[in-house]
């Protein structure tokens, strides 16, 4: 007697699947990042190492898939999205511990982007964008409180506003896409490609390293995710993720993302969970959801 076949998975149940390999992607980043920018590298070795491994692998696809007459408009996603958000959130894991970047990073973007649509577009906020941009703005007040108010004894703060204009940058970058209606595959693979030609001359040249003298361990670990998982692998399934079960419901995983990463963190780096830190991940949690939602 044959084997009875399986039934093939769904395109929303794939689609599902790849959103939640972005969760594990985006908090990993948090936790990798930490543990790199608090070992032996300098947070521009890390950059470095992420734009050589995306941008290498991606060169192939950037001259098939992007038109020359698009590279300028390709440089300034890069310079936002690419170059300037991972410099500024590598510098903030030397500062602050995994739990705020999720916070600021993750909880920031949708805030930011709000902002952004009511500044620039006009928009009417409805009543349930505003309740979400409140409860947002209340858990990144909450931690941001907290670490202003140890200025002096803490350099954390430093941290948070990196974090906090890292998601600026990310959430202008979300902008321009959709103005320009760039196509998100052509996205991922231009910013890969032109931070790594831009990039690579100015860290040689200019920048301190450290990387000749860090350990082999921690040179793999952060070109493996920085360059591949982070850079490439999260954005192809997101990418998956919003065309199988919908934009909205793709955005409304991420916001699980902050309470993860502050979870791994915990578990794998021994990072402390406060009761400012639950509470601020909380709301920054629900206000995320909010705005995610149609």
């Amino acid at each position: 007697m044959s084997e009875p076949t399986r039934a093939p998975l769904s395109d929303h149940t794939r689609g599902l699947l790849a959103a939640g390999i972005v969760v594990l992607c985006w908090s990993g980043f948090n936790i990798v990042s930490r543990v790199g920018s608090t070992g032996a590298l300098t947070p521009y070795d890390i950059a470095a190492l992420r734009f050589a491994v995306s941008g290498l692998l991606a060169l192939p696809f950037f001259l098939r898939m992007v038109p020359v007459a698009e590279y300028p408009r390709y440089f300034v996603l890069a310079m936002v999205a690419g170059v300037g958000y991972s410099l500024l959130a590598y510098s903030g894991f030397a500062y602050a511990p995994t739990a705020h970047a999720g916070v600021f990073i993750n909880g920031g973007i949708p805030f930011w982007t709000v902002i952004l649509v009511a500044v620039t577009a006009g928009f009417h906020l409805s009543r349930r964008v505003l309740v979400a941009l409140g409860t947002t703005s209340a858990g990144l007040l909450l931690i941001a409180g907290k670490s202003l108010g140890e200025i002096g004894d803490s350099d954390v703060w430093k941290g948070d506003v990196l974090f906090l204009i890292a998601a600026l940058l990310w959430a202008v970058f979300g902008m321009l896409g959709r103005h320009w209606k760039v196509p998100p595959r052509s996205a991922i693979v231009g910013m890969a490609v032109i931070s790594l030609v831009v990039y690579t001359p100015v860290y040689l040249l200019w920048l301190p390293k450290t990387i000749a003298t860090a350990p082999m361990g921690e040179i793999v670990l952060q070109a493996v995710y920085q360059g591949i998982v982070a850079a490439l692998l999260a954005g192809a399934m997101y990418t998956y993720a919003c065309q199988t079960i919908g934009v909205y419901r793709a955005s409304m995983t991420l916001a699980i993302v902050p309470g993860a990463s502050a979870i791994g963190a915990w578990i794998l780096l021994g990072e402390a969970l406060t009761v400012t830190a639950i509470a601020g991940l909380a709301l920054v949690s629900i206000g995320a959801l909010l705005s995610a939602r149609r």
